[in-house]
């Protein structure tokens, strides 16, 4: 079968969720069925790494549909589990058959399940509950098992309900205590009726909404519960979602710009993008948990257990509005924080943006350049090229005299293939840039097809753990070049494979009644760098490591279980030879040991191992007072690291005179400016990036003149 697929190719982490509305299709098993074959169609003749559909197959996506309907083991019970498990060994046959038995049977009784559970809900809701107990409650769903029965079940729900009810009397004791002098004070009684009636509206709002969830909805669970086994990037959209997915690619669309994606009972963020409203406001970060939504002035919603859809839904809204986000940090403090909704578009914030910096104690000043992702307009790449700007901006730095540049990738989490090519052509005279390779073999060889070296002076790429895809082709290259020294954290993302999108009108013949069936994003290729190796799962380890944060974290392509492995296919021949070969034992020597004296650093150090101890825990008391002092002590040790940057004293940042009457003309343009100069001059690794850049040159000079081989 021959497929034919969108012309553009994808290299970013995933899919921008903005929102997505409630989609009431009638229940059409015949669409459906022919949704499971013309994704069974495409996914056998064109996915990168096939799997056997067979029992075993067919016993991972039963495991991996139930944790997705249920992750908080608080709906079935192992009644339901019983019937169910009778076809966990043949969900192969019935996605080859578009089959839908075993679906129409978890769709009936997770519907059944929820009905009870709101049953359950209504009925404990004005219990008395002990807060003196010394119970815990478990939300890793690895480590839950389903209930045995009606009274384990019940179990499960007293406890949800209690840890809400009493994590809100907290949040007020904590909120009486620390404005004690302005707000009135109230007694404890008053405090858990005021708490209670608050978890009582969260929770009817809460079954209002999964009690409406689609048939659609719970059957795109179903298929991507099918699509995520063959790799993590595989995954089915329907009609509104691709039309979602093209909005955020054109980069117009209301919300607060951030890629949300399911996290157990989580909603989590895993993607700010750049020029968006969340983006400008800087408080909300990858990796941050959505407890509650709430719109200025009405109720917080809670957001824990909903389907991402609904709280997607919540959090988007007209241009100007306000949404609050209650949110989890990954240390495991909470807060609030406020995004005026606007239309995320890529504006000038959003694209290479270049700064002037200089040392006091130096002579030289040396030019920045933030590259916040690979964006392209397909239609009209005069109008949107990173590749063009990121030239455009390396000749104005040149023509201002700079001796070296500090190249920002960090939270770059890719984009198109076509500019990372020539982005990096930028850098070198000749040569390939990188590998592809399909399933049935041969490799696909990029080479730089610009002649000229638009900058060849000394160069340090900045990465960390969430540059991605094409950010890693770019450091790979110009790693495997000797062109530059790439900083950053222990190692990228780890994204090397390639996704194309596939509609799945084209592949299957069905009336025109069923139409659309939506489209499927499919891994079809992964890369490989020159030198062979490929950046999956690996990613790319730079020349010098710095710590970080997240150092201890499982974070990027390593956390998914189904990720393509690692592999390599032969180098190519290029000459590895940049502008200058510095002496990188010696940078690195010199790095090392500014770095072991920083006290920032050393914070760092200590933050790493502070995150990897709350990341690790799961299970949180439902004792009042002795749930309240571990959130002080969470709270407190937080409070120790906020401000691991402070502003560098000799650093000087500014802009290029030519782009200051564009700034300058703006209001909004102005506050966004002064906030990326503020930004910069607490940053610890850019600074320490000037530092390398500085051994660079001193490296070449010393090997001029005799004294280093």
């Amino acid at each position: 079968m021959k497929l034919r697929s969108y012309i553009f190719i994808l290299l970013g982490i995933g899919v921008l969720f903005f929102g997505a509305e409630k989609q009431n299709e009638p229940y059409n098993p015949i669409k459906e069925g022919y949704i499971l074959k013309a994704i069974l169609s495409v996914l056998e003749a064109a996915h990168f790494s096939p799997q056997e559909l067979d029992d075993e197959f067919s016993k991972k996506v039963y495991d991996n549909y139930l944790d997705n309907m249920d992750s908080g083991r608080r709906f079935l019970t192992q009644k339901e589990i019983d019937q169910l498990s009778v076809y966990q060994y043949d969900l192969d046959d019935f996605v080859k058959n578009g089959d839908l038995t075993f679906f129409d049977l978890s769709n009936k009784l997770i519907a059944e399940s929820v009905g009870n559970a709101k049953t359950i809900y209504e009925e404990i809701i004005d219990d008395d509950f002990d807060y003196n107990l010394n119970e815990s409650i478990e939300f890793d769903s690895e480590k839950k098992e389903f209930a045995n029965d009606q009274i384990g079940l019940i179990e499960i729900w007293k406890q949800y309900v209690q840890y809400e009810i009493m994590t809100r009397i907290v949040n007020k004791l904590d909120s009486q205590e620390k404005n004690k002098e302005e707000a009135e004070w109230k007694s404890m009684e008053e405090l858990e009726v005021e708490a209670r009636k608050q978890t009582k509206d969260m929770f009817d709002r809460y079954f209002n909404n999964i009690t409406k969830l689609s048939r659609l909805k719970r059957f795109e669970v179903f298929v991507n519960s099918f699509t995520s086994l063959f790799d993590p990037h595989t995954t089915y959209f329907t009609p509104k979602d691709k039309s979602d997915f093209k909005l955020r690619m054109s980069g117009s669309l209301e919300g607060i710009g951030a890629r949300l994606s399911p996290d157990g009972d989580f909603t989590k963020v895993v993607e700010i993008v750049p020029g968006g409203p969340a983006w400008k406001q800087k408080e909300l970060q990858v990796d941050d948990l959505i407890l509650t939504v709430s719109q200025d002035g009405k109720e917080p919603i809670n957001a824990v257990g909903l389907h991402i859809d609904d709280v997607v839904d919540m959090i988007r809204g007209k241009k100007g509005t306000k949404v609050i986000l209650h949110v989890r940090k990954v240390d495991g403090s909470e807060e609030d924080i406020a995004i005026v909704r606007e239309k995320v578009i890529l504006d000038d914030n959003a694209k290479a943006q270049s700064m002037i910096i200089k040392r006091e104690e130096d002579n030289e000043s040396f030019g920045y350049i933030k590259l916040p992702s690979f964006y392209s307009d397909i239609e009209d790449e005069d109008r949107h090229s990173c590749a063009k700007d990121v030239a455009n901006e390396l000749a104005k730095l040149k023509e201002e005299g700079v001796k070296g540049i500090v190249f920002d990738l960090r939270n770059n989490g890719g984009g198109y293939f076509h500019e990372v090519i020539n982005m990096s052509g930028l850098f070198i005279k000749e040569g390939p840039i990188v590998q592809a390779k399909g399933r049935k073999g041969g490799s696909l060889k990029y080479y730089d097809e610009d002649p000229e070296i638009h900058y060849d002076g000394p160069l340090v790429v900045l990465v960390n753990e969430y540059s991605a895809s094409a950010s890693e082709i770019l450091a790979a290259a110009l790693q495997d070049y000797n062109r530059a020294i790439i900083v950053g954290s222990s190692a990228t993302f780890g994204k090397g494979t390639v996704q194309r999108f596939y509609n799945l009108d084209r592949i299957i013949r069905a009336d025109q009644e069923f139409k659309p069936l939506g489209e499927i994003k499919l891994t079809t290729q992964t890369y490989y760098r020159i030198n062979g190796g490929s950046t999956q799962l690996k990613g790319v380890t730079p020349d010098v490591v710095l710590p970080g944060s997240y150092q201890l974290l499982e974070i990027g392509e390593r956390e998914y279980d189904t990720s393509i492995p690692w592999s390599a296919i032969d180098a190519l021949k290029y000459e590895a030879v940049g502008y200058f070969t510095p002496d990188l034992d010696w940078i690195q020597s010199q790095s090392s040991s500014r770095v072991e004296t920083n006290e920032a650093f050393q914070l760092v150090e200590e933050n790493a191992k502070r995150l990897k101890k709350q990341r690790d825990r799961s299970s949180y008391s439902l004792n009042l007072e002795t749930y309240r002092s571990s959130k002080k002590e969470r709270e407190e040790a937080a409070k120790k690291y906020k401000g691991i940057s402070q502003e560098i004293d000799d650093l000087s940042i500014a802009n290029i005179e030519l782009d200051l009457a564009t700034i300058q003309s703006d209001s909004t343009k102005i506050g966004r400016n002064d906030a990326l100069i503020t930004s910069m001059k607490k940053d610890i690794y850019l600074n320490e990036s000037l530092f390398i850049l500085r051994d660079i040159i001193e490296s070449e000079r010393l090997a001029k003149v005799g004294l280093k081989e």
